[in-house]
């Protein structure tokens, strides 16, 4: 059903653009990134699972492939709630993980600009305990749109960023060199700031999202090169962020004559075939997937060392 939809709405690459599916619970609304979803499911029976997080149904096989279901209203809620004859299943692909979630009714998609999303304050998310990545207005009603990851996360913490990658990685010497992060995701955030100080990456700064990146460095306009260099060595961008996007930044990044030779890593839940095609039309030097962050610092000495065999 949604694979020929998404087809005739691929956006262009870098016009800080998203498509949000609109989904309900209880009559509220919500929504997820159509990058994220692969199809939309009718119910069928689950198998339990023993000792599962609470919110997790259980798992079914619709085709070739076992998927974990999670009773996202129960999750939200913090209840069980009753199943209704109009549920419907979200298959999402993200994380390289095929995830089913339960959701009331199916409402529609629509394009929206990523500034017209904003950040949740700290009373409506709870402090940095909240789900809402951000919240939208989509034909005159508010959407509030989920944080997926987190709640993944949560549910199963094996599947997020794990430091011990960064401990098999071996000894490291201490690492100056700036590294920028444009990171929403206030758990992920501090993960990726946790890891890449143990990894030895000292000098690290994080932004909410790409627009406080891109003007972080739009007041570095008039300097040389080399003064740039001194504050701005690597970028690391998330896609999905309020305000502007990952693939907007690089792209700004990548046409700007005075910062066009910042590595830029994409460090996203949503790289998929279509993802890398459009990253690399924007000038991205390396994309990957979350959570594998030691990949991520493999990468970044790859880079931080090219530049500087370059200078």
């Amino acid at each position: 059903m949604l694979e020929e939809d998404k087809r005739g709405i691929l956006l262009e690459s870098g016009t800080n653009e998203i498509e949000v599916m609109e989904f309900t619970i209880n009559d509220n609304l919500y929504g997820i990134n159509v990058a994220k979803v692969k199809e939309i499911l009718m119910p069928a029976p689950v198998k339990l699972m023993p000792h599962a997080h609470p919110a997790v149904e259980g798992i079914f096989r619709p085709r070739d492939i076992v998927l974990t279901v999670v009773d996202l209203p129960r999750y939200l809620l913090g209840a069980p709630c009753e199943k209704g004859a109009k549920d419907l299943f979200i298959v999402t692909n993200f994380n390289k993980m095929n995830i089913a979630f339960r959701v009331h009714t199916v409402v529609g998609i629509s394009r929206i600009s990523w500034q017209d999303i904003q950040k949740p304050d700290k009373t409506m998310s709870r402090g940095e305990e909240g789900v809402a990545t951000g919240i939208a207005q989509c034909n005159g009603e508010l959407v509030t749109i989920l944080d997926f990851e987190k709640i993944v996360a949560e549910i199963a913490p094996e599947t997020t960023i794990q430091m011990s990658e960064i401990d098999q990685l071996g000894p490291r010497q201490r690492q100056e060199a700036p590294i920028l992060v444009a990171e929403d995701s206030l758990l992920l955030s501090k993960m990726i700031e946790e890891a890449l100080h143990k990894s030895g990456y000292a000098n690290v700064t994080m932004f909410s999202n790409g627009q406080e990146l891109w003007n972080y460095l739009q007041r570095m306009q008039g300097k040389s090169i080399e003064e740039v260099r001194e504050k701005a060595a690597l970028i690391i961008t998330d896609i999905e962020m309020p305000q502007m996007d990952g693939h907007r930044l690089t792209k700004l990044v990548k046409e700007d004559k005075l910062f066009s030779k910042i590595p830029v890593i994409i460090f996203s839940s949503l790289i998929t075939e279509e993802m890398r095609r459009k990253g690399r039309e924007l000038g991205a030097d390396e994309q990957m997937s979350k959570p594998e962050i030691g990949h991520l610092v493999r990468v970044m000495d790859h880079l931080i060392a090219r530049e500087k065999g370059q200078d």
